[in-house]
């Protein structure tokens, strides 16, 4: 498992391949710098305090030997520290800059990406998962092949070859002391290898349930109406307390074990360093090592351990990154429950002719909600569908605007069937409006041109008339400029629903899907959408489902689901309504006939 999201991380840095190589190459540079910083304290030490010959590289700066001074050397000792520093911050900066440019776009890139796979994602698979979970991998599982590669898996790369290169001087210097600074890297891997897969499994968990904890915090503030009506908001806070508690266990016990590995890595690196100190000063009294060489020494032995504490904890960091590259390519490896096929036929505007031919779907094959269903609509007209809670209705809406495929039978439009098109132009036919309205956080004006986003400001206001909308827009401080706050909740719902009436105008579709319009609305209210609805409808081939007679009464057919999955089809649309009071007393037939009032 572990191997399979490794290859696939790789394959994902492929398009920025180039911008990598470069941020590698600039990090490279980093090992030469890093290797000359402790030489002038060498010189000064060697062959300026103290009588040791001068090295025969120096040569290679001052071709006449009689310009190798001390004050020559002390010079060029300042110089290469100066110089060294300078060049280090340059490095530096120029790192830090090339980081974040390529980082950045990759993080950019991941959302983008996992936000349209979100997108062509089943209304099933949101559902089940939670808005807040997709929003969370959106905004922190995105961010985790910048740190794999720029953050991670570059600064590995280069500690380890920093760790080479010191190692090479250090050898040419002292092989003994090279060999017992060597001694601890194998302590220093056992121990990456114990913790590595130990972190990835504790940050899966801690991303998992810090997932879960915003979920169930986001569930209750978008409750806040029913947790305020029941007085259960101390309960939400014990709830709420309980999730981010679990959340702050599994974070603490990732980090101790991340400690633990730190002061397992800073022993060893402590008798590492202690070990050849003794050494080392036994071969400066015994005459094989300069002072000057055993501080270099020491100052590489320092930096040696710092690449080995690096690798320890970029080896951490990329355990860390490879769990949110999981739960990354676990959203991409989802599959939409309606593929587009290849070569799908273009839609430009539809006639309107609908038709089911022995339908039957369940999200559950094991228990269908409909059961052979066939009926057709024909272009202009109205079909009204009728039924209690969980018979399907929603379903077939559902079905018609293709976010599911039916279990068996096919759905045609125009004589075609619905998967020959290509989606897209496929739901650019329909018009929707339904029962819950739901608005988004903007003004009127973009809540209406949602439809249309090229709309023009007259063509909002002409949609928002046919709507019966103008008229209490225009009496808002801001008219169509007016904020409705989240979900429209400034908004009363006869008011957001002409809203989405207007979206409807505007969009001008040739197919509407009519789901309980009206049913949340009073009496008064009803008959201002009622009328604007029936404007709608003129000339569009309509679906309507509702449980009010008054808003099927404009309908040319009924179709009655009933529990079960089975259904009828009537064009006896009156006497439909009327003879449903006397089949039985269930409640839904009871509010149909009643014209669905409390």
């Amino acid at each position: 498992e572990g191997g399979g999201t490794v290859r696939r991380s790789l394959r994902e840095m492929r398009p920025y391949s180039r911008s990598i190589a470069l941020l590698f190459v600039v990090s490279l540079s980093v090992v030469p710098l890093t290797i000359l910083t402790p030489l002038p304290i060498k010189l000064i030490v060697d062959n300026v305090a103290g009588s040791q010959p001068f090295p025969e590289y120096l040569s290679i700066l001052a071709p006449d030997p009689s310009q190798l001074s001390k004050e020559y050397v002390t010079a060029l000792a300042l110089g290469i520290l100066l110089g060294g520093t300078v060049l280090s911050y340059l490095q530096n900066l120029v790192s830090i800059w090339l980081t974040n440019r390529v980082g950045n776009r990759m993080t950019t890139d991941m959302r983008v990406r996992l936000f349209r796979q979100m997108q062509r994602l089943s209304t099933v698979y949101h559902d089940t998962k939670g808005t807040t979970d997709s929003t969370y991998r959106i905004q922190n599982d995105a961010t985790s092949l910048r740190s794999l590669s720029t953050d991670g898996l570059i600064p590995l790369v280069t500690a380890v070859l920093t760790l080479g290169g010191m190692m090479l001087v250090m050898v040419r210097l002292d092989w003994q002391l090279a060999l017992i600074a060597l001694s601890v890297t194998p302590f220093m891997f056992l121990f990456t290898l114990v913790y590595k897969r130990r972190m990835r499994l504790g940050w899966r968990k801690v991303k998992s349930s810090e997932s879960a904890a915003m979920s169930a915090a986001q569930e209750s503030l978008s409750a806040a109406r029913v947790v305020k009506a029941f007085g259960q908001e101390e309960r939400e806070n014990e709830e709420f307390r309980f999730r981010y508690t679990e959340t702050a266990s599994a974070a603490l016990k990732v980090l101790v074990e991340g400690g633990v590995y730190s002061m397992l890595v800073g022993v060893v690196t402590a008798i590492g360093l202690a070990a050849v100190l003794y050494v080392g000063i036994q071969h400066v009294l015994a005459g094989t090592l300069s002072l000057g060489a055993l501080l270099m020494v020491n100052y590489y032995l320092t930096q040696l351990y710092s690449p080995l504490k690096d690798m320890g904890k970029k080896v951490l960091d990329v355990q860390m990154a490879l769990a949110g590259m999981e739960r990354f390519l676990e959203i991409l490896s989802e599959q939409p429950d309606v593929p587009e096929k290849r070569g799908a036929r273009w839609l430009d505007r539809a006639v309107g002719k609908i038709a089911f031919h022995n339908v039957s779907f369940g999200y559950d094959r094991s228990r269908l909600i409909l059961r052979q269903v066939s009926f057709g609509i024909a272009p202009g007209m109205c079909l009204g569908v009728v039924g209690p809670t969980g018979s399907g209705k929603t379903t077939l809406s559902s079905l018609i605007l293709r976010f599911f495929d039916p279990t068996e039978g096919v759905i045609t439009l125009d004589d075609v069937d619905l998967k020959d098109y290509r989606i897209a132009d496929l739901r650019n036919q329909f018009g929707v409006v339904l029962q819950d309205t739901l608005l988004f956080s903007t003004t009127i004006a973009e809540n209406i041109s949602f439809a249309k986003p090229e709309a023009t400001s007259d063509e909002i206001v002409e949609a928002a008339k046919l709507a019966g909308a103008h008229e209490f827009i225009k009496r808002l401080p801001d008219g169509y400029d007016a904020q409705v706050g989240e979900r429209g909740m400034k908004l009363s719902g006869g008011e957001r629903q002409r809203i989405s009436l207007a979206r409807a105008f505007l969009k001008d579709a040739p197919i509407l899907i009519l789901d309980e319009p009206t049913s949340s609305l009073d009496v008064q209210t009803e008959a201002t959408v009622l009328d604007a609805i029936q404007r709608l409808m003129k000339g569009r081939t309509t679906l309507m489902i509702a449980h009010r007679a008054s808003t099927l009464r404009t309908c040319n057919s009924i179709l009655i689901l009933e529990p079960g999955g089975m259904s009828r089809l009537t064009d006896e649309v009156e006497s439909s309504l009327q003879s449903l009071t006397a089949v039985g007393p269930a409640d839904w037939k009871r509010t149909l006939i009643d014209g669905g009032a409390d």
